[in-house]
């Protein structure tokens, strides 16, 4: 087997500003509601106001960004969006010192600080193809989902630990702290220059041209599609999933930690081995990896009704860790290959707002679902989704694509679809 080169620095700079960046998200998304509860003394209706503050943004704000990103410069993108969230952070932290901080300015830089998150988010996958070249693309978003998945199993954990050892401010502080890291990394980041353009396209006409390439798209739409389903069944499942695992298995908090921390060890595990496994698989047969796996662990969780059991529970999360992870890697490899550079902010901002935007639809109809007929029934129709979603993947020709193009779309082909062999 041939010797695969190292990626460029350019790079390493980026995914590591990457997994910085999430790793100070996630412990922050820690903190934040037990500095809430602990130190403010907010109820539920509270946190349920902060969490939609932490996520709105993705909503509201995806693809106007993903707009920004592709007629602006990637690197001072990235560099303004980190450098929001550090600003946040630090208010956080000064307010704390003071002793100072209320709910409503908690609420108020959670907000803010989640316009950085939406940014970077949308700005990072556009950037990928800047810096790496097009074989590579498969092994460096599997460095972003490594950082990503590391970032999403120690953050929480890092969090809720300092929080309850040291107080909130310390926690802050850190995250402030690893953001800045994240500032320097980006400062020296260096990437190609883009063109100028001649003629600067009216915003609605441009939104317009990036979602009719993405919806047009014989590969990018049933990457769409297939996300936003499995994100309504994934939050069916989150939203009913502590009360089933208490009430109906037995499981008992500290258990319940153990499941999700099985998601977070199979999403790690997935982006280790996504490098073995792409050297044996086409690359439709990775991506159905995910769809499969989402399947397969509804499926054996709803069983759980008849059987409650924990290891059961435990195998359904490590499913539900470790599909996902490959499906995101293999899918944003193709997506940055069949999406000419001009385009690819819009289109990966499409693909945040699917995805996010599908998880409250999901919750919804959990809420809904439960109080008509029961939780149990959650299950079931979070099973009857993940089936939906493999039905969608596997009818599209994403499972027949064997590699990436060999060859760069042109921005003058963007209103039709690229090939890929």
């Amino acid at each position: 087997m041939p010797t695969r080169s190292s990626l460029p620095a350019a790079f390493t700079r980026l995914s590591s500003a990457s997994a910085l960046t999430l790793s100070a998200e996630q412990l922050a998304l820690a903190a934040a509601p037990l500095a809430a509860v602990m130190i403010l003394g907010a109820g539920a209706t509270e946190t349920a106001l902060l969490q939609v503050a932490q996520t709105l943004p993705f909503l509201l704000l995806a693809i106007p960004f993903g707009l920004l990103v592709d007629r602006f410069s990637p690197r001072r993108f990235l560099l303004g969006a980190e450098m929001l969230r550090v600003l946040t952070l630090l208010c956080v932290v000064v307010l704390l010192l003071v002793d100072a901080l209320t709910f409503p300015a908690l609420l108020a830089l959670g907000l803010i600080g989640a316009i950085g998150t939406v940014a970077f988010s949308v700005a990072v996958p556009a950037t990928v193809p800047a810096v790496v070249d097009r074989e590579r693309l498969v092994d460096a978003n599997r460095w972003i989902e490594l950082g990503r998945s590391t970032a999403y199993i120690a953050g929480p954990a890092l969090g809720g630990a300092l929080v309850s050892l040291a107080g909130a401010s310390t926690a802050f502080i850190v995250a402030t702290v690893v953001c800045s890291a994240a500032v320097v990394l980006l400062s020296r980041l260096a990437l190609p220059g883009r063109p100028a353009p001649t003629q600067r396209e009216p915003a609605l006409r441009s939104l317009d041209e990036g979602l009719r390439f993405a919806l047009r798209h014989e590969l990018l739409r049933p990457m769409i599609l297939t996300s936003m389903i499995f994100n309504i069944g994934w939050f069916l499942v989150q939203a009913v999933f502590v009360v089933h695992a208490i009430d109906r298995v037995g499981m008992t908090p500290a258990t319940v930690g153990i499941a999700l921390g099985i998601s977070g060890a199979g999403g790690l595990l997935s982006a280790f081995a996504v490098r073995r496994l792409s050297d044996r698989l086409p690359l439709g047969g990775l991506m159905m990896v995910g769809p499969i796996c989402g399947f397969l662990a509804a499926v054996i969780l709803m069983s759980t009704l008849w059987i409650p059991s924990s290891p059961i529970v435990f195998v359904s999360f490590f499913l539900f860790g470790f599909g996902p992870v490959l499906w995101a890697i293999s899918t944003t490899a193709l997506r940055q290959a069949v999406t000419p550079l001009p385009l690819l902010g819009r289109v990966s901002s499409l693909m945040i707002v699917s995805t996010y935007g599908a998880r409250p639809l999901g919750a919804g109809l959990a809420a809904l679902v439960s109080a008509v007929v029961g939780l149990d029934w959650c299950l079931v129709a979070a099973a009857v989704v993940f089936a939906a979603q493999l039905v969608v993947a596997l009818v599209s020709r994403l499972p027949r694509v064997q590699r990436l193009p060999d060859e760069a779309p042109q921005p003058a082909r963007a209103a039709g679809a690229s090939p890929a062999r």
